[in-house]
């Protein structure tokens, strides 16, 4: 299955995911990896893999892609034959043209136990809140913010001495490892949804 990645930043859990498939942990190809920043590293991650990468203007609103850019990313995933999209740190939230065109078949990573903190920051979120555990979730996306049946989980501890970077630090290696192990149940066709809940086989 070919993978198409969508990114806004460093691009971590797109290293993740090009680890797990160049190690054969991960039956799948990443073919596209699209960004709304051309100044990120992790377009330069994917041009070190050989990977398609590039940069599409997003439009004017900050939290959202106007409809033609989305209309544009749409295009350009189809074109190189993706049958996954895959968010990883894409800060924007996704609207119809990509949730009609690959209905049940994006992915998102979020640095929290959903639905507990969703939206932004969510490692100082907790921090603030002052939970004792949060951690990282793997869930397809709908069109609520962070929302969408949960398909896996992993628990971090909230240290007494953390500050947002350390948290966020911990929190990040836990993505890097359910974030791969989430696309292989995907592209195994192993995840059943019913209802609210993503039943693995």
């Amino acid at each position: 299955m070919k993978i198409g990645v969508l990114l806004s930043g460093s691009g971590s859990n797109l290293q993740a995911i090009i680890d797990a498939v160049k190690s054969g942990f991960l039956p799948a190809e990443v073919a596209l990896v699209l960004s709304d920043n051309p100044e990120v590293f992790g377009l330069k991650r994917a041009e070190a893999a050989g990977i398609q990468a590039q940069y599409l203007p997003p439009g004017p609103r900050r939290t959202v892609l106007s409809p033609e850019a989305e209309k544009e990313y749409v295009s350009a995933l189809q074109k190189a034959g993706c049958g996954l999209v895959c968010l990883a740190g894409f800060m924007r939230v996704i609207k119809d043209p990509l949730l009609d065109a690959f209905a049940g078949r994006i992915l998102n990573i979020h640095p929290s136990l959903l639905p507990s903190f969703p939206g932004l920051a969510a490692w100082q979120q907790a921090l603030n809140y002052g939970v004792k555990f949060t951690g990282c979730t793997v869930h397809l996306v709908e069109k609520g913010v962070d929302t969408g049946p949960i398909i896996l989980q992993a628990a971090v501890p909230v240290l007494a001495d953390d500050t947002a970077e350390t948290l966020l630090n911990r929190i990040h290696q836990e993505e890097h490892r359910i974030y791969p192990e989430a696309i292989k149940c995907f592209v195994e066709g192993r995840i059943r949804i019913a209802g609210r809940r993503a039943v693995i086989s």
